[in-house]
């Protein structure tokens, strides 16, 4: 046995909680305060924008209620069981009310009417059943690419092991629509035994389901199925103004020249004009490499900004407004608090209650420590980047994390979690936070430029070049030289292929 003294750092778990709600999402954020709301019975949810008069009204309708007794008809009073009778006017009644509900009357009316689980109907304009509407209006799940297809496999006529040999393709064919499998692969890990022809027949059927291009092995294969269907449908109008025979020769043989953007050379071999070629191009252009993508679900995650960026005319300044506020209505209950500090109430209850208040605590206290650091960081952003605001994105700055951190006297860490998946509204668009982040260097004047402004200036100089005679890479390099930004021609030529930008001799326009 030993003593020994030593400094550790240590996270609480008040820590950890506002470490990670800090680096949540606006939407994740929300979801993370619903689950604290079903399991800490403390937290509720007030309705700020609720009318006073409602609570009059409800109480209202409660007295109504009361006296609803008075109202009935003969066929809606309350059963009640005489015990001085022998029951033959009830039983009447409940024989009134079976064949009401089995008409077509009762059929007609429900669907204005909404039923709770416990069977009492409620007026369609009262009180509803919130998760049972959250459930109708949420979007039904979109099918995925198989079941599209085998739902079409099914009314296709074959023998029985063609048909089965089809469903094992269909297994095998990838989201984006291609069949990358070998036939031979299939034919061994199948438990059905399928020949290679029974499988090479089915693959073509496959080929002929919706979209067109679907179950292709190669990409020239999948355009070539797709100018196959536009030749052979009904559709007169989509196949107007198609060459077939030329689209179909350029995909079979000439796909690798068309992407080094050799047309002298195809029109020597095909005995085409150049603006044949053009054209053929450009129908070519109109069909999908990935009919996959076609089926199955394509909504785009939505964006909610956390801040929006505004010039205040009036004082020249860029002011910061925080755009959603997740928890509007968030509170502790007063009800649980005092619980938990009256002595009439049992030590395990006030134990329980008194921990959730604690909790409850806490997460109030991370949101809005949250808020402030996420305001505070977006302040140092705008006042670094003004330029970019004003000018464009080529007038970005370089603007390190551990500079801001700094600044505002934080973690390098906090500055991180901060900006992780958050976006901001500006006058310029939409952005995500972290682009207001990267490195840099400094042009002739000695002015600092980010590298997104450096990729800006490089995209600018070539949609300006001349189109018949593009610059190579090193022409850029003198370029942005006489610009007054000094760069390798290895630099340009990787920002180049980050932007997804071809060659000189792939941007040469004939």
């Amino acid at each position: 046995m030993s003593m020994r003294m030593d400094q550790r750092q240590v996270l609480t778990p008040r820590m950890i909680q506002s470490m990670e709600i800090l680096q949540l999402p606006l939407m994740a954020l929300e979801e993370r305060i619903e689950q604290e709301l079903q399991a800490n019975p403390v937290l509720e949810l007030t309705d700020n924008e609720a009318d006073p008069g409602d609570r009059t009204l409800a109480a209202e309708n409660a007295e109504d209620y009361a006296d609803a007794s008075s109202r009935f008809s003969e066929d809606e009073r309350p059963l009640v069981v005489k015990e001085d009778s022998n029951g033959s006017d009830d039983f009447n009644r409940l024989e009134k009310l079976a064949d009401y509900l089995d008409s077509e009357e009762f059929s007609t009316n429900a669907g204005v009417r909404d039923y709770t689980r416990n069977g009492a109907a409620s007026s369609s304009d009262g009180d509803r059943d919130k998760k049972l509407d959250a459930m109708n209006n949420t979007a039904s799940r979109g099918g995925n690419l198989s079941e599209y297809l085998l739902n079409q496999w099914v009314f296709v006529e074959a023998p029985e092991p063609i048909k089965q040999a089809g469903e094992a393709i269909i297994n095998n064919i990838d989201a984006t629509g291609y069949f990358r499998t070998e036939l031979e692969q299939i034919q061994q890990e199948s438990k059905t035994p399928f020949s290679i022809e029974q499988l090479t027949e089915a693959l073509k059927l496959v080929q002929t389901l919706e979209p067109a291009g679907i179950a292709a092995r190669t990409p020239a294969e999948c355009l070539l199925l797709q100018l196959d269907a536009l030749e052979n449908g009904d559709d007169e109008d989509l196949a107007e103004g198609h060459d077939f025979p030329l689209e179909k020769a350029l995909v079979r043989d000439h796909l690798k020249d068309l992407e080094m953007n050799r047309y002298p050379q195809i029109s020597k071999k095909l005995g085409r004009s150049i603006d044949e070629l053009k054209t053929a191009v450009k129908r070519l252009g109109r069909l999908t490499p990935h009919p996959g993508k076609l089926i199955g679900p394509t909504d785009a995650p939505p964006i909610t900004p956390d801040a929006v960026v505004s010039l205040n005319e009036e004082t020249g300044k860029y002011e910061i407004e925080m755009a959603h506020d997740p928890v509007p209505g968030l509170s502790i209950s007063q009800m649980y608090q005092k619980m938990a500090k009256e002595k009439g109430v049992d030590k395990t209850t006030r134990e329980f209650l008194a921990n959730n208040v604690r909790n409850a605590k806490w997460l109030l206290e991370a949101i809005e420590q949250r808020k402030s650091t996420i305001h505070r960081v977006i302040r140092a952003v705008v006042d670094a980047q003004q330029e970019f605001f004003e000018k464009g994105p080529e007038h970005l700055k370089p603007l390190p994390m551990i500079g801001v951190a700094d600044q505002l006297g934080i973690h390098v860490a906090t500055v991180s979690r901060a900006v992780s998946e958050k976006w901001i509204q500006t006058p310029r668009g939409v952005f995500p936070l972290r682009r207001f982040f990267s490195g840099g260097r400094q042009n002739a004047e000695g002015e600092d430029m980010s590298w997104d402004a450096v990729k800006e200036k490089l995209k600018i100089i070539i949609d300006h070049e001349d189109k018949k005679n593009p610059l190579n890479d090193d022409e850029i390099v003198e370029r942005l030289s006489a610009q007054g930004l000094t760069l390798a021609r290895r630099t340009v030529a990787k920002y180049r292929k980050i932007m997804n930008i071809p060659t000189a001799r792939q941007r040469r326009d004939f």
